[in-house]
């Protein structure tokens, strides 16, 4: 637990609330092997039974954790088929909050809020020696560890997931032995010295390492947080002697067919030069006999895979026909559905239809995707655009996604025109990385149509984590630059065509004008957005000069590209615009 909790003399040891190792807990408990042998669909069953067994209903005491703020709660009733615990503040309360501005009264409000009810993974038992508690504690670890064992989690991220828990128990293991040592030092050894330096890194080192299994464990953190991913993809390149292949697809080929193909996309006009073509009835074999330049063209049908689609060269994918009947399905397990790393990856008339995929239906590592005329029905996430990566989507629909339809990764450029986005828990999140420091990416969005989302049509994640760093950044704003921002907070009040000249011009802004409801939408956005950039280019000019990110000559002037015009946000639940303060 990060910090300490006092009130006045008192003080809650931070090593009685260490989580507990799922791995360790595995091997202790009988109902955890059990738990391990069942399907995933029957994890959550056998979690509840295991709960009620272990687990008492009420009268003890926890840490509700949160990274803003902690707080010691009394348990007053357990929900277990919600996995939920209905709480009550301790008394004396004990708090401890990492914002000056979220107090004890913010906490009680969002207790009211949550009907007092908690999720499991939030509470960290306060424990004795009792093998009791220990074993509720524990059980509790179970409960964070269940989405994992159900298959929520990447394969990649689980893998990071078990590397920190090892680094965290042998950092731990040191800090122990590094504290008997020092009971057999003289109090003023230099040696004792040297040891108590080693022991507050070590510390550091652990909270450090604590946090990032944290993100891991809470699924509100995994969603709005990025992690990095690198792909183990290898391109082929272009063939040694330079020809390109153009690969068909069909499950049937008939004659009407074949002469519509030669006719539309291998005649004389339109082919001049001599074309090697290879026949396929397997998409997934057509990808991988693919080398740099080469395209492939999909024929009217419905077809089915049960393994991801890696493009891994610049190669053109098009569907011969509308994107309703060349339909792409994906069956059985797996991380992702279509991965992209090519330096230029075109694909066009296509439907693409997800199940079972833990991550989105396409992923862009790095290189540019051009997606066009295509239709996404997604299961988990749809497009996620990642660090360095870049996406061009146009006259695409994107719908079902139980997370965002489109995740924004910083430092990626993404441009979207003409595309509908609908029926998600969210339409675009703007995702940010926890401790890594990148800019706010390059966003152009057109004639969009974003509706029908469960939560915000757009959200932008805004950490606070270097909320004092940001604080003493904007202390050294020139009186310019102030009176600036505070003419561009002013977007409600301004007409949409005039604003967005002054966000690339230093002209004056005008005086006020009533404009649309779709209009204030975009205006909305783009001024978040704006704040955002300036706000996180100078907290990493601030911390290049405490040392803490490597100076970067440019820091300043790389401005946010942002072209967001003529898009319109129809029945999304919470609104067009929103931001998630951690």
């Amino acid at each position: 637990m990060a910090g300490e909790l006092r009130e006045g003399g008192a003080l809650l040891d931070p090593e009685a609330m260490v989580p507990a190792s799922p791995d360790l807990a595995a091997e202790e408990d009988p109902a955890s092997r059990q738990e391990a042998d069942c399907k995933a669909s029957e994890v959550k069953e056998f979690t509840v039974s295991f709960l009620e067994k272990v687990l008492e209903p009420s009268g003890w005491w926890a840490v509700w954790h949160t990274n803003v703020f902690e707080v010691l709660v009394e348990v007053t009733n357990v929900d277990f088929s919600a996995l939920k615990a209905v709480v009550r503040l301790a008394e004396p309360c004990v708090y401890e909050s990492k914002l000056s501005t979220f107090t004890l009264a913010n906490v009680k409000e969002l207790l009211d809020l949550k009907e007092f009810q908690l999720p499991l993974q939030e509470l960290w038992v306060v424990s004795d020696d009792s093998r009791e508690l220990h074993q509720m504690a524990l059980a509790i670890e179970h409960v964070r560890y269940y989405d994992i064992l159900e298959d929520r989690v990447p394969s990649g991220l689980i893998v990071d997931y078990h590397n920190l828990l090892s680094q965290c128990e042998e950092s731990y293991r040191k800090f122990l032995n590094l504290r008997s040592s020092l009971s057999n030092c003289n109090s003023d050894s230099e040696q004792e010295n040297i040891s108590m330096v080693e022991g507050l890194n070590l510390y550091s080192e652990i909270e450090q390492l604590k946090q990032k299994l944290k993100l891991i464990e809470n699924p509100l953190l995994r969603y709005v947080f990025g992690y990095q991913k690198n792909s183990n993809i290898q391109a082929k390149g272009a063939r040694q002697n330079g020809q390109k292949v153009t690969h068909v697809v069909s499950s049937t080929m008939k004659t009407g067919l074949l002469r519509s193909l030669f006719r539309d996309r291998f005649c004389e006009e339109s082919c001049r030069e001599e074309t090697e073509i290879q026949f396929h009835s397997d998409l997934l074999s057509a990808i991988n006999a693919c080398h740099e330049g080469d395209t492939v063209i999909i024929c009217p049908g419905h077809y089915v895979v049960h393994g991801t689609c890696s493009i891994a060269d610049s190669i053109e994918l098009e569907g011969y026909g509308l994107p309703d009947d060349i339909v792409i399905e994906k069956r059985g397990k797996g991380d992702t559905f279509v991965d992209c790393t090519g330096m230029n990856v075109k694909i066009s008339s296509i439907k693409f239809i997800q199940h079972d995929s833990v991550e989105g239906i396409l992923i862009i590592h790095h290189g540019k995707t051009t997606l066009e005329n295509c239709v996404l029905q997604c299961e988990t996430t749809g497009v996620t655009v990642r660090t360095s990566a870049e996406l061009f989507m146009k006259n695409s629909d994107v719908y079902g996604a139980k997370g965002a339809a489109i995740e924004i990764y910083p430092g990626s450029k993404c441009t979207l025109t003409d595309n509908g986005i609908h029926h998600c828990k969210e339409g675009i999140l703007i995702k940010d990385f926890l401790d890594e420091h990148y800019d706010i990416p390059k966003i152009s969005m057109i004639n969009n149509i974003i509706h029908n989302n469960e939560g915000y049509g757009v959200v932008l994640v805004k950490p606070t984590i270097f909320c004092d760093l940001q604080e003493n950044a904007q202390d050294e704003i020139d009186d310019n630059t102030t009176e600036r921002n505070r003419e561009i907070g002013a977007t409600e009040e301004l007409n949409l065509e005039e604003m967005l000249q002054c966000v690339t011009s230093k002209m004056e802004l005008p005086a006020t004008a009533n404009f649309s409801e779709q209009a204030k939408g975009n205006c909305e956005i783009i001024n978040e957005l704006l704040a955002a950039s300036m706000q996180k280019g100078r907290m990493k000019k601030r911390l290049s000069e405490l040392g803490i990110v490597q100076a970067d000559d440019n820091i300043m002037s790389q401005e946010m590209f942002i072209e967001i015009i003529g898009n319109q946000f129809k029945w999304n639940g919470k609104g067009s615009f929103g931001t998630f303060l951690y």
